[in-house]
């Protein structure tokens, strides 16, 4: 696989089957990971080209770091490999969504919890706290 190609036409873009990912100014489409069993949101992070291609290619997750500028694939340092379960693209194909399994300790985050999602917030002004969830 090679550079994806450009769908100009709004049909074929959205209805077609040929894989044309929008790249915002950056270069960059958002891709959300899912943990494949349980439905659970793990992270959202970026893909560039090269690592969508790295991630269709070998079956395992790699993404854009926006704070390092480089390439990374996840869990290659810290054993949470993300192998993907399935891949699928949105309507306009400027988003990404990735159902995973987790290896090593199953965990995501660099907080060391299981999720980047962590933090339930309160919607109303009832006095409740924050609740901190997967520690």
């Amino acid at each position: 696989m090679t550079a994806f190609p450009a769908v100009t036409d709004k049909r074929a873009l959205e209805e077609g089957t040929v894989l044309s990912p929008r790249f915002d100014a950056n270069g960059l489409v958002t891709v959300v990971a899912t943990e494949a069993d349980s439905g659970a949101v793990l992270m959202v992070a970026h893909m560039n080209a090269e690592a969508l291609k790295r991630s269709i290619e070998t079956g395992e997750a790699w993404y854009w770091s926006r704070s390092r500028q480089e390439l990374w694939h996840k869990g290659a340092t810290s054993g949470q490999i993300q192998t993907i379960v399935e891949m699928r693209i949105d309507c306009d194909q400027d988003a990404i969504w990735l159902k995973v399994k987790v290896g090593g300790d199953g965990g995501c985050c660099h907080t060391g919890r299981c999720s980047c999602f962590y933090r339930v917030q309160p919607l109303r002004d009832d006095g409740a706290k924050p609740l901190i969830l997967c520690d």
